[in-house]
């Protein structure tokens, strides 16, 4: 529904004005565009190490100062067998070659960006590189209603008609008199007839009526539309209030439509339930992860989403601070939560959960909060995320593995170990396998690009 704005009052960048006019002031351009801030997220998201790439950091701080220490004693104990000192010095390199942690320090940032990459490919924009490595431990995932398990527009939900026309006859009346209009519910009329490519009809002495409806003439017969309210001040008697009742409770928003001073329908308009929310929440539910829809909405609305859905838990009528309550309790918990919301009321939540993800039509506070931003607007990408974390992390323990197996498969031989059984390397042998080693840690980690998701 629309917000009123008063002089001084700031207004979100793509904001619609349905009423009047407005003279607004541009105060975020140039380095504070869109554009600009999501180049300024990706370069943020590649210069942050994972806590995985912190680990092998710290054990190459430990190895490279192990291997010299063993190319050194080498050395020394070469001279002293009498060894020539180019027999010793070949040894000393060869050791420290084959030693050289290059692979190690592949692994873990290679699969990093390989996998943001595709995230990036499927409208996953990642803001730090820990959210890789962290997602794959979620086991529970908190979700706003409006706007995140809804589309946040409102849409035609239910028709009831008292009448023998037909009800593209009835949407054609009321959507030829709600085309001329600006409220968010003439455009769900307006939306309806070209989804179901009804023609308009003419329309003479068109009235807005403020806080009531609107009115006007097709073909010589008066057609009103409205709140209950309008039918008061038409003195109409309103024999369906049992219907409205019905639908209000059911969230609905209610409109008459009357014609000849009769009453030939009641329209619900409401926000209608995401086309894919049905099945993510599924596929959570399958894989355990317990969720939870989070919202500020009334308790019988957010219940009747959460059913169609398949939402067992419900917290509704709460408040910005009290959604951040909400996601710190189950912090303490010990449950690693997944917080996905759009609005402004989400954004201490989303800043406080595990992971905070917002969807692209949300607003830029939200997003700015959130460490994950869903460029699609599609939920099926939180089990992309997941997926996409789960297969990283496997990769990134392959590559560190095969790092490390080859350091220490190859230190023997190049130290000398094997030379009686006529094993031996030299540094050009030691270099070409130092390669090979990296060149299977990248082929490794290009393979995540061809993970299959949703």
């Amino acid at each position: 529904m629309p917000a009123n704005k008063t002089v001084g009052e700031k207004v979100i960048a793509g904001s619609i004005n349905y009423d009047g006019y407005i003279e607004y002031e541009a105060e975020r351009i140039g380095k504070e565009s869109t554009i600009s801030e999501i180049v300024r997220l990706v370069l943020d998201a590649t210069n942050t190490k994972a806590p995985i790439a912190k680990l092998a950091d710290k054990v190459s701080g430990y190895f490279v100062p192990v291997v010299i220490l063993v190319a050194t004693i080498s050395f020394i104990i070469y001279l002293l067998i009498g060894a020539s000192f180019a027999v010793a010095l070949n040894v000393f390199i060869t050791v420290l070659v084959v030693a050289c942690p290059c692979s190690l320090g592949l692994a873990t940032p290679l699969a990093i960006v390989v996998s943001e990459g595709l995230c990036a490919e499927n409208g996953i924009l990642i803001k730090k590189s820990e959210i890789l490595e962290n997602a794959q431990k979620t086991n529970t995932i908190v979700f706003d209603k409006t706007g995140t398990l809804t589309y946040g527009t409102l849409k035609i939900a239910n028709v009831i008609n008292y009448t023998n026309m037909e009800e593209k006859e009835i949407l054609a009346l009321a959507g030829s008199i709600e085309k001329k209009g600006t409220h968010p519910i003439s455009k769900a009329f307006v939306d309806y007839l070209e989804q179901n490519k009804i023609q308009t009809l003419e329309v003479e002495n068109y009235e807005e009526i403020s806080g009531y409806g609107v009115c006007g003439t097709i073909n010589k017969e008066q057609i009103i539309l409205g709140n209950s309210k309008i039918l008061s001040k038409y003195n109409i008697e309103n024999t369906h209030k049992q219907d409205e009742e019905k639908l209000a409770k059911e969230g609905n928003s209610i409109i008459y439509v009357v014609k000849n001073k009769e009453i030939v329908s009641i329209i619900g308009v409401s926000d209608i339930i995401r086309k894919d929310a049905k099945d993510v929440i599924d596929t959570l539910n399958e894989n355990k992860v317990e969720v939870i829809m989070l919202t500020g909405d009334n308790k019988e609305s957010a219940e009747k989403i959460a059913k169609e859905i398949g939402i067992q838990e419900v917290i509704s009528n709460v408040l910005p601070t009290q959604k951040l309550e909400v996601i710190k309790n189950l912090k303490e918990e010990n449950k690693f939560v997944l917080m996905c919301g759009d609005g402004i009321n989400d954004s201490p939540a989303l800043a406080t959960a595990n992971i905070g993800v917002s969807v692209n039509s949300g607003t830029d506070i939200a997003m700015d909060s959130s460490d994950v931003i869903l460029t699609r607007n599609d939920l099926n990408s939180i089990i992309n995320l997941i997926h996409i974390s789960k297969k990283t992390i496997r990769n990134i323990k392959q590559n560190l593995f095969w790092a490390f197996f080859y350091n220490v498969l190859m230190l023997p031989v190049a130290i000398g170990l094997l030379t009686p059984i006529g094993i031996t390397i030299n540094p050009m042998i030691a270099s070409v396998a130092m390669v090979i080693s990296s060149f299977t840690v990248i082929l490794n980690a290009l393979r995540l690009r061809n993970i299959k998701l949703n």
